[in-house]
C-alpha cells in the first residue's frame, strides 16, 4: 500500500508540473482572488476591529495581557486579532478552493491520467453529475459542521495544528476519491475500492490537509498581511489551488490503479441461465429448413 501511495505521489507531481496543468490552476485562482480581494478591501479593517473587541472582552486574553506585558499598541488583543481572523478565514478559502477544483478540474485531470497511464481502462459511468454534486455537498456539510463545532478547541495550541488538517483531509479524501472514480468505476467497484483502500486514501487526504494548511502560515502575519495584502492573498490562493490540483492527480493515479487491480483479480461472473420455459436466443435456434431430412425429401 505504501509503495502504491508513493508511486502515485511521484506520478502526480510529474503531471502537476506540466504547463497544461499549471495553466488550469489560473481559473480558480482568478475567481477566488477577485472574491477575496473584494471582501478584504471592504471588510478587512472592520473585521479586525471586531475580532480585537471580541478578544479584549475575553477574560483569558486580559489575564495573559496582564501577565505577559505585551508591548503592542492595543495590547495582546490587537496583536492576536489579525491572526485569529486569518485562522477563521482559512477554512473558508480552503473549502472553496477544494470545491472549485473538484468541480472544474478533477474530472478532466482524471481523464488525463487515464489516457496517459491506463488507455485501455473502460468507462463504467457509475456516478452521474447529480450524484457527484450530492456526494460533495453532503461531505462538505459534514466538514463545515465539524469545523464549527471544533472552533473552541482551536484555542488550544496542539489541537489547532491537528483538527483543521484532519477535517480538511477527511473531506479531500471523500471528494477526490469519488470524483476520480466517477467516470470509470461502477457503484459496486467504487464501494470495493473505498473499502479496500480506506486507510491509504484517508492518509493521502490528511497529508493534503497539512499541505493546504501551509499557506496560512505564510500570510498570517498581521503587519505583512496589511502591507502586502494584494500580493499575499493571490499567492496563498494559488498555493491552495495547486495543492488541490496535485491532490486530484494523486488520488486519480492511486484510485484508477486500484480499479485496474480490482478488475484484474475480480472473477468474471458466468452468464445467468435463461428462465424456465424461455426459448433460446434466435441465433441459437435451429430452423426447420436447416434440418437435413428436409433437404433429403426435396431431392427425392
Amino acid at each position: 500500500m505504501i509503495q502504491r501511495v508513493l508511486d502515485a505521489f511521484v506520478r502526480a507531481l510529474g503531471h502537476a508540473l506540466l504547463p497544461r496543468v499549471i495553466g488550469m490552476t489560473l481559473l480558480p485562482l482568478l475567481v477566488m482572488t477577485v472574491v477575496a480581494l473584494g471582501l478584504g478591501y471592504f471588510f478587512w479593517s472592520g473585521a479586525v476591529e471586531w475580532m480585537r473587541a471580541a478578544l479584549a472582552s475575553w477574560s483569558v486574553v486580559g489575564w495573559l495581557d496582564g501577565r505577559l506585558q505585551v508591548g503592542w499598541p492595543g495590547g495582546l488583543a490587537a496583536l492576536l486579532a489579525p491572526f485569529a481572523l486569518v485562522a477563521l478565514a482559512t477554512p473558508v478559502i480552503v473549502l472553496t478552493s477544494l470545491v472549485l477544483v473538484s468541480t472544474l478540474m478533477t474530472p478532466t485531470l482524471a481523464r488525463m491520467v487515464a489516457e496517459r497511464r491506463f488507455p485501455a481502462l473502460q468507462r463504467e459511468g457509475g456516478a452521474s453529475l447529480a450524484a457527484s454534486i450530492g456526494w460533495s455537498a453532503g461531505s462538505l456539510l459534514v466538514a463545515v459542521v465539524a469545523l464549527i463545532l471544533s472552533l473552541p478547541l482551536w484555542l488550544i495550541p496542539p489541537l489547532v495544528l491537528l483538527l483543521p488538517p484532519l477535517i480538511w483531509g477527511w473531506l479531500t479524501y471523500r471528494v477526490m476519491s469519488f470524483d476520480a472514480l466517477a467516470d470509470y468505476a461502477s457503484s459496486a467497484e467504487r464501494a470495493a475500492v473505498f473499502k479496500a483502500h480506506r486507510w491509504p486514501l484517508l492518509a493521502m487526504g490528511i497529508a493534503t490537509g497539512y499541505m493546504g494548511a501551509a499557506p496560512g502560515i505564510v500570510w498570517a502575519s498581521g503587519v505583512l498581511f496589511a502591507a502586502l495584502f494584494v500580493v499575499l492573498v493571490p499567492l496563498a490562493i494559488w498555493i491552495y489551488t495547486f495543492v488541490f490540483v496535485f491532490s486530484s492527480l494523486w488520488f486519480a493515479h492511486y484510485c484508477l490503479d486500484a480499479l485496474v487491480q480490482l478488475r484484474a483479480v475480480q472473477p468474471v461472473p458466468p452468464p445467468a441461465p435463461p428462465p424456465a420455459g424461455a426459448l433460446p436466443p434466435a441465433d441459437a435456434r435451429t430452423s426447420i429448413t436447416d434440418v437435413p431430412w428436409r433437404d433429403a425429401n426435396r431431392s427425392s
